[in-house]
């Protein structure tokens, strides 16, 4: 039975694939998005955070820490990065939740059993469990497991993923996958890379490797105004995913700032401090610039 770093679920989802999922954060992601609404999954380690506006100086947390990593201080009880492990047994133990877990160890099988408590909801609307992140082929063995265990339980599934990954470990996924969910973010390499961390050409290969081995793939693009909102942008994309074989559908996912107080918590800087969600009509001009290359447009997951 395989482990991994799993850092949330989201049941009754109806915006990561078809019907009503249950969506699995996997932890760790090899991009660093400009936009991206879950910072706290991009370290691939179980981590806590401490919030000593909430602390009432109980030293429950340095009782329970097995690592000796809490020191009392005047500011509150603070953690040695050097000594933690970030297993969380402070963030159980804190009666106030001054502490929080962000991600933690778990079993295929614990997660399974997540998913398995709903699956009337799935039977009766269409649905299934999808895998997100972060970026979830980081984890791949735990992955095929989760994969083949809700083959068995006949539970549909979905991979939610930048495609920024090994070609065998991406096909391998195929084999197990009913639908995946893709992420285009920019066509261009370099802007790719600053707003991102890393260049397209392995994403936008892995993407026509994917779609040439008879995956279903529904392509999702963010659309981040002044950043890939631009019409040859959209032109080049649309060029791109019109030659492809088996998309689905493309989902256009209209910007938004809702991740920015978790920047605020974790102490991060965020890039976007002035950037607005695009209008309505920015919104249908993108999909209708889109549509022009014969693609089945959505706005919306």
């Amino acid at each position: 039975m395989k482990s991994g770093i799993v850092f949330d679920f989201k049941k009754y989802s109806i915006h990561d694939g078809p019907g009503i999922r249950t969506t699995v954060f996997l932890k760790g992601c090899p991009l660093s998005c400009w936009w991206c609404h879950n910072p706290e999954s991009i370290s691939p380690q179980p981590a806590v955070l401490y919030r000593p506006e909430r602390c009432i100086g109980c030293g429950a947390c340095l009782k329970a820490c097995p690592c000796g990593a809490i020191a009392a201080t005047p500011e509150g009880f603070f953690a040695d990065p050097s000594r933690c492990t970030g297993c969380g047994a402070c963030a159980d133990s804190c009666p106030s939740t001054a502490r929080e877990r962000v991600g933690r160890l778990m079993t295929s099988e614990e997660v399974l059993t997540v998913i398995r408590k709903d699956i009337p909801f799935y039977d009766e609307s269409g649905g299934g469990a999808t895998f997100s992140g972060g970026e979830p082929l980081l984890q791949p063995e735990f992955l095929w497991e989760l994969l083949e265990g809700c083959r068995k339980s006949q539970i549909h599934t979905a991979v939610d993923t930048t495609g920024f990954a090994h070609t065998a470990v991406l096909l391998e996924t195929a084999r197990l996958t009913d639908l995946f969910l893709y992420d285009i973010k920019h066509m261009d390499p370099g802007k790719h890379k600053l707003y991102t961390g890393v260049d397209n050409t392995l994403i936008l290969e892995n993407l026509k490797a994917l779609t040439d081995s008879g995956a279903r793939v529904a392509i999702r693009i963010p659309l981040i105004p002044g950043i890939n909102d631009d019409e040859e942008n959209l032109r080049q994309t649309g060029r791109f995913v019109a030659a492809l074989k088996g998309v689905v559908s493309v989902h256009l996912l209209p910007y938004h700032a809702a991740g920015r107080n978790k920047y605020a918590k974790w102490k991060i800087a965020y890039r976007l401090p002035e950037t607005l969600p695009p209008s309505a009509e920015a919104q249908e001009a993108a999909a209708e610039n889109l549509k022009s290359f014969g693609l089945n447009v959505l706005i919306g997951g």
